[in-house]
């Protein structure tokens, strides 16, 4: 790991670390993944996944997000002939969508920046998408557009049909969707999978809930993922319902840890949370973007997947933990031949 004096660890990710094949083709259960786990005290230990158990104690809440992941990429034709994927993103209203549109080069896809608006696409069935204007403007590389999606049949079932799950490279080997969802997804909306709950089992749950561990569901709906060095994230649908607020602030009362599993259950958590950390009920979207700088109100902790160099997704966990923590945990991690991405192995961070 190269260290520098930017705010944000610096370090380059071993190209034999990324994008491993589920657990499924790699013949092992989920919660056989391995476990790096980092503290506040400088210390780390090496496990799997099945024993995440033994790192929390009775009372703490571990704060879990429901949404499942939805079939969201729609192969379409690009202007100059060549074929492309439509991502849908976030849903803005009854008919609009923030959307991606990606070309394809070989195997993987990559950004397409010639986008204008009023610009159609066909999608089969007669269902068009139309560009209405940019959501980020020239400061921005993401091209995200707000666009007006067509459908007047149920949508579930349109997506059931046509669409396929969210996938930036080996194209030609498509995965089930069911390897996108997580043993909590039950509210269908996320266009890509919250994937630090994959590693969740029945008989890991059933030692977390024996131990006296406390689950609060949230619901926070991902959109697309391929945010590169720099870039903000957009707003996200999400709730909070009154029974996970009072689950989380009797939590924080009597002193007892909330842990949160994957960003997008901090993202909710601390985007409701007053000074004090009490954590209202909330149904809206969240445009929360913590920074390094943020002060976490609620989370004394994160279990999270290992996030690509660069990632804004880093500012949040140094908001957590600190740098000289998240930079020795990375560090760690590369030295152990940890892997990155959605189907790889966790970090539980203990601040």
């Amino acid at each position: 790991m190269q260290i520098t004096n930017n705010s944000l660890i610096q370090f380059e990710l071993p190209q034999h670390l990324a994008c491993p094949l589920p657990t499924e083709l790699r013949n092992m259960p989920r919660d056989a993944v391995r476990l790096l786990v980092t503290t506040g005290a400088g210390e780390a230990s090496h496990d799997v996944f099945s024993n995440f158990d033994q790192y929390l104690q009775a009372g703490d809440v571990l704060v879990v997000n429901t949404s499942a992941t939805v079939a969201s990429a729609f192969a379409i034709t690009l202007p100059n002939g060549k074929p492309g994927r439509l991502h849908l993103s976030t849903q803005l209203s009854d008919k609009e969508w923030l959307i991606e549109i990606r070309a394809i080069e070989g195997n993987t896809t990559t950004r397409w920046k010639a986008g204008q608006e009023g610009m159609k696409f066909k999608l089969p069935e007669n269902v068009t998408v139309k560009l209405k204007e940019r959501f980020y403007k020239n400061d921005q590389l993401l091209d995200l557009w707000v666009a007006e999606f067509d459908i007047r049949q149920e949508e579930e079932g349109y997506r059931h049909r046509y669409g396929q799950p969210i996938k930036y490279t080996q194209l030609e080997n498509p995965f089930p969707l069911s390897y996108y969802q997580t043993f909590f997804s039950f509210h269908l909306g996320s266009a890509e999978m919250p994937s630090a709950g994959r590693g969740f089992t029945e008989s890991l749950l059933r030692k977390l809930v024996r131990k006296g561990v406390v689950l609060a569901p949230i619901t926070l709906h991902t959109g697309v993922s391929s945010l590169e060095e720099d870039e903000k994230p957009y707003p996200e649908y999400m709730e909070i319902n009154p029974v996970t607020a009072l689950l989380i602030n009797t939590a924080k009362e009597e002193g007892r840890r909330v842990v949160a599993v994957g960003t997008t259950a901090i993202r909710a958590i601390e985007s409701v949370a007053n000074a004090q950390g009490q954590v209202k009920a909330f149904r809206g979207h969240t445009d929360l973007y913590i920074e390094d700088t943020h002060q976490m109100r609620v989370a004394d902790g994160l279990l999270t997947g290992f996030h690509e160099p660069k990632a804004s997704h880093l500012h949040m966990l140094q908001s957590l933990a600190g740098f000289e923590h998240i930079e020795r945990a990375y560090q760690q991690a590369i030295e152990a031949d940890y892997y990155w991405h959605q189907f790889g192995d966790l970090h539980l961070i203990l601040a």
